[in-house]
């Protein structure tokens, strides 16, 4: 009989969970953040997994951790999720450029690798809302450095019993994300641009789920909040998929024998999708190095190298958007496994990081963070890497994935590893498409963002994805900003509170 895996809050040890109260809370009361009590291994054998397709390894592993979901429940929820709402029918297809392979996610409806998790998540918390008895209407509150919000609102748009309001940094994201965002249609979907930062919205977001009295006036209401960033665990679960899914494609094509280690290059901002990666190498995967690739907003890279967390820098807006982040909330789950799911400890550091903006881990726990290895990149690297590796190979990259090529190319330079790598490609090309046109071509004066498109579709030689081609056309729909300190109030509005 198969073991019920719970959920604890990584500053609360009293508290456990359910997989599925887990997705419905997104949060934990007091502001932890949930994690498995466990890491369950692989259910099969490489070799095995080699033999099965994408949604087959998607049930295979999610049903190991979201145990109190039926076999029926989740097999509804794949079949939902993974469709032709995917452009390819491989979904996330390996290509190899290089020395390395890219691991495509961006092959969804809003054409970034958010749509791997957030085409599944409403399915999985609508069913969860229906298992526990939910009436309330659920708000889904985000806050977005460009790609979750797209992927969300899609995801969530027109869903029953569901309303989503997302908060985006109105001057920190490239045109094509805006538009993707505030052209969304749906009746329950709400968006607002925030004058600030990527770490106010998402500062206000978390504030705004453990705001007691705010918590009253949505149960009168009858809402109840939930998240779709990375911080829910009903978004982390389903990214665990790919990694395992790209180690057995490399297996199945003979690239590698079975048992052989391979590397993750991953861009990363908020720590989530890397984070995936280190939880499929504690199931077992055979994983050598997880290789966290910063752009100019290096506070990741700095922590990896130091030990010590500190946010208090310049925040710097870059061709990687969904990079600009100086608190990376899923690091808060890296801690709590450094210190031996230790709640407590992780409360502390947690709390001096919100006091301070800083704070430094002992030997014992950098011992733990053997597994990572920290790189950063510059933009004019990011623009150099773009045009290279299209020189070399013909092969288009967008800005985030440029992030991840050049950190493991320094890395392999550095180190001599030659390990097979996978680089974690997170967004298409033409979603950034002035980036990298001006890096294939420099000196390109054009700015307009759609003959830019036009323009890298032609140097490319491939299609231009349904997601971007008539956006320019769409009807503003959402057109509502705020300062940070109006976010409370905008929610309210919204709901009628």
């Amino acid at each position: 009989m198969k073991r019920d895996i719970l959920y604890k809050s990584t500053r609360n040890a009293a508290l456990s969970v359910t997989a599925s109260e887990a997705v419905l809370s997104g949060l934990s009361a007091e502001g932890g953040l949930f994690v498995p009590e466990e890491v369950p291994p692989l259910p099969m054998s490489l070799s095995e997994l080699a033999g099965l397709s994408y949604k087959e390894t998607a049930y295979e592993i999610m049903k190991l951790f979201l145990t109190d979901f039926s076999k029926e429940e989740l097999l509804s929820c794949i079949e939902g999720a993974y469709d032709e709402k995917f452009d390819t029918p491989v979904i996330a297809p390996l290509r190899k450029a290089g020395n390395s392979w890219f691991m495509e996610l961006f092959h969804g409806p809003t054409i970034a690798f958010k749509d791997m998790a957030l085409s599944f998540l409403p399915r999985l918390m609508t069913t969860a809302a229906k298992k526990h008895g939910v009436e309330d209407t659920i708000v889904i509150l985000t806050a977005t450095s460009g790609d979750t919000g797209k992927a969300a609102l899609a995801g969530f748009a027109g869903v029953n019993g569901t309303k989503i309001i997302v908060f985006y940094p109105k001057d920190g994201v490239s045109r094509v994300q805006k538009l993707q965002m505030v052209t969304q249609e749906g009746e329950n979907t709400s968006v607002i641009g925030v004058d600030g930062n990527f770490d106010d919205c998402q500062s206000a977001v978390k504030r705004m789920f453990h705001d007691e009295d705010l918590k009253k006036r949505l149960k009168s209401g009858h809402f109840r909040f939930s998240s779709a960033n990375s911080i829910n665990i009903g978004r982390l679960i389903p990214q665990i998929v790919y990694y395992v899914y790209a180690y057995s494609r490399l297996l199945k094509n003979g690239d590698i024998k079975e048992g052989e280690e391979i590397n993750f290059t991953v861009p990363t901002g908020n720590f989530g999708n890397i984070l995936a990666g280190y939880y499929a190498k504690r199931m077992g995967l055979p994983v050598k190095k997880l290789i966290c690739a910063s752009n100019e907003n290096k506070v990741l890279f700095d922590f990896f190298k130091s030990g010590t967390y500190d946010k208090n820098r310049e925040f710097i807006l870059t061709s990687s958007p969904s990079m600009d982040i100086l608190i990376s909330s899923n690091l808060e789950r890296l801690i709590y496994h450094a210190a031996g799911d230790d709640a407590q400890k992780t409360l502390e550091l947690m709390n001096l990081l919100a006091k301070d903006g800083k704070y430094e881990i002992p030997e014992s726990m950098k011992e733990e963070l053997k597994d990572f290895v920290g790189v950063a990149t510059s933009q004019a690297e990011t623009e150099e890497m773009i045009g290279t590796l299209f020189k070399e190979t013909g092969y288009v990259i967008d800005p985030h994935t440029a992030v991840a090529a050049h950190g493991y190319r320094e890395y392999r330079k550095n180190t001599g590893d030659e390990t097979p790598t996978v680089i974690v490609s997170t967004a298409s090309p033409f979603k950034f498409a002035g980036s990298v046109v001006r890096a294939m071509q420099p000196g390109t004066e054009e700015k307009d963002d759609f003959k830019l498109i036009n323009k890298l579709c032609e140097l490319s030689g491939t299609g231009i994805p349904a997601a971007v081609k008539d956006l320019n056309t769409l009807p503003v729909l959402h057109s509502k900003t705020t300062a940070p300190d109006g976010m409370v109030s905008a929610v309210e509005e919204i709901l009628g509170l």
